[in-house]
C-alpha cells in the first residue's frame, strides 16, 4: 500500500441501496403522466422492452449520475450510469461517501478485475438465483489515497481510457473494412455475366430439402451426433463444437437406408433464426444427422462447385440480410431460395473464382486475427492499469496506448 493511502471495508465507505419491485400489475409499457420508467438489467443496455409505473408504486430511484450496478447476471456486477428512474430489485445503487471518496475515482475501483471477479466468485449459490451479496461486498478491502490523489488518478484513467476507447474503435473499424472489401469482391463477382455463363435458378441445378423429422422423445443420451442450427454455426467456424443430442444408431441406420444422409460436398445451410451459416460435409465425415426445418440441406449440384455455390448463396444470404433490417424477417424457406437465380460460368472458371475468393476470404481473416489480437491485448491493457491505479503504482507513462 502506498504511502498515505489507507485501506478500509468497502461497506464504511459505500452504502449499496438495493431496488424495489412494484406490482407488475401496474406495469404499462407507453410513457404516460404520473408514471416513471422502471429500470431493469434488461432494458439499461437496449432501452428496449421498457416498463412504467405509477410514480406513489416506485420508491428507489436513480439519477444519470449514479453508480448502479446489476446484482444478478449476466453480467452480475454490471456497472454503468446515465440513466434515470425508478430501478427493481435486480439492480443496486452505490452511494459512496463523498468526503472519503471522489465518485469518479470509486466508479472507476468498481471495474477493477480483482473485485470483479471477487463478487462473481462470492455470488454464486448452490441453491437459488446467483447474485451479489452485499455483506461479502461490504467486507472487500477498499483502498483510500487522500482526495486530491484521487483525483489526479482518475484524471489519468479518464484520458488513457478514452485512448483506448478510441484505438478499440479503430479495429473495429478496419475489420469492418476488411469485410466490406471482400463482400464487394463477391457482389462484383455474383452480379456479373460472361461469355458461356449460364443463369438459372437454384431449383432447376440440384435438390434443396431437409432431413426427416426426429422427435423429442427419440433423442438419447449418447449415440450418433445430432445437429441443430448451434452446431452448424460451430463447424462453420470451424471452432469445436459442443455436442448435447444425439439419436440411436438403430434410427440413424433406418434413416440412411430409406431417405439418405448428406454426402461429401453437400450443403448444410442454416435457416431460422441466425440464417446463412454454412458448412460443406467434408470426405469421410464422421456420422451425425441433423433437424428439420431448422438446416436446409443443399445435393446433387452436377454443374457447381460446391465451394462456388457456397460463396453464391453468401453473398445472396448477406443481401437478404440487408434487405430485411428492421424487419421480423427470421426465416429461409426452401421455396424461396430454389428461385434464386445463379450466373455461373464454367466448372473450370468456377474453379479459378473460388481460388481467387479464397485467397482474399483468408486475407480478411488475417487482418481480423491481427486486430482481435491486438483488441486482446488492449483488454490485457485496461485490467492491468485499473490494477497499477489502486495499487499506487500508476504514472502517466505506464498509460500510453
Amino acid at each position: 500500500m502506498r504511502e498515505g493511502w489507507e485501506e478500509v471495508p468497502f461497506g464504511e465507505v459505500c452504502e449499496i441501496s438495493g431496488g424495489s419491485q412494484p406490482p407488475k400489475k401496474d406495469f404499462i409499457y407507453e410513457p404516460k403522466d404520473g408514471y416513471i420508467r422502471l429500470v431493469q438489467v434488461r432494458d439499461y443496455r437496449t432501452n428496449k422492452f421498457m416498463t412504467y409505473v405509477p410514480i406513489e408504486k416506485a420508491k428507489k430511484f436513480c439519477t444519470k449520475s449514479d453508480i448502479m450496478i446489476g446484482r444478478y447476471g449476466p453480467p452480475i456486477f454490471g456497472i454503468f450510469s446515465g440513466i434515470e428512474g425508478a430501478y427493481n430489485v435486480a439492480l443496486m445503487k452505490a452511494i459512496p461517501n463523498e468526503e472519503k471518496l471522489d465518485k469518479e475515482f470509486f466508479r472507476w475501483f468498481l471495474k477493477t478485475d480483482k473485485l470483479v471477479r471477487f463478487v462473481e466468485i462470492t455470488s454464486k449459490r448452490a441453491a437459488g438465483q446467483d447474485g451479489v451479496r452485499k455483506d461479502r461486498l461490504y467486507a472487500y478491502p477498499t483502498p483510500i489515497p487522500p482526495l486530491q490523489e484521487q483525483k489526479q488518478i482518475t484524471a489519468i484513467l479518464d484520458k488513457a481510457f478514452a485512448a483506448i476507447d478510441q484505438a478499440k474503435a479503430n479495429i473495429e473499424k478496419n475489420i469492418e473494412n476488411a469485410k466490406e472489401l471482400f463482400q464487394s469482391k463477391l457482389n462484383e463477382i455474383f452480379s456479373q455475366t460472361g461469355d458461356g455463363w449460364v443463369e438459372k435458378e437454384l431449383g432447376e441445378l440440384g435438390v434443396l430439402t431437409s432431413s426427416k423429422r426426429i422427435y423429442k422423445k427419440e433423442y438419447v443420451a449418447e449415440g450418433i451426433p445430432f445437429y441443430r442450427s448451434k452446431e452448424i454455426k460451430e463447424l462453420a467456424h470451424e471452432r469445436d463444437i459442443t455436442l448435447e443430442l444425439f439419436i440411436t444408431k438403430e434410427r440413424y441406420n433406418e434413416i440412411k437406408s430409406r431417405f439418405g444422409i448428406p454426402q461429401e460436398g453437400d450443403i448444410l445451410l442454416t435457416a431460422v433464426g441466425t440464417i446463412g451459416e454454412m458448412y460443406v460435409v467434408k470426405k469421410n465425415e464422421a456420422e451425425f444427422y441433423f433437424k428439420d426445418g431448422n438446416i436446409m440441406w443443399l445435393k446433387n449440384f452436377s454443374t457447381l462447385n460446391t465451394y462456388y455455390l457456397k460463396y453464391a448463396l453468401t453473398c445472396f444470404v448477406e443481401q437478404l440480410k440487408s434487405m430485411s433490417q428492421g424487419s421480423a424477417y427470421s426465416a429461409l424457406t426452401i421455396e424461396k431460395l430454389k428461385k434464386y437465380s445463379i450466373s455461373f460460368p464454367s466448372i473450370k472458371e468456377q474453379e479459378n473464382i473460388v481460388k481467387k475468393l479464397d485467397e482474399l476470404l483468408n486475407f480478411q481473416r488475417s487482418i481480423e486475427k491481427a486486430y482481435k489480437e491486438k483488441a486482446n491485448s488492449i483488454e490485457e491493457l485496461k485490467k492491468s492499469i485499473l490494477q497499477k491505479a489502486f495499487a499506487g503504482e500508476l504514472t502517466n507513462k505506464e498509460v500510453e496506448v
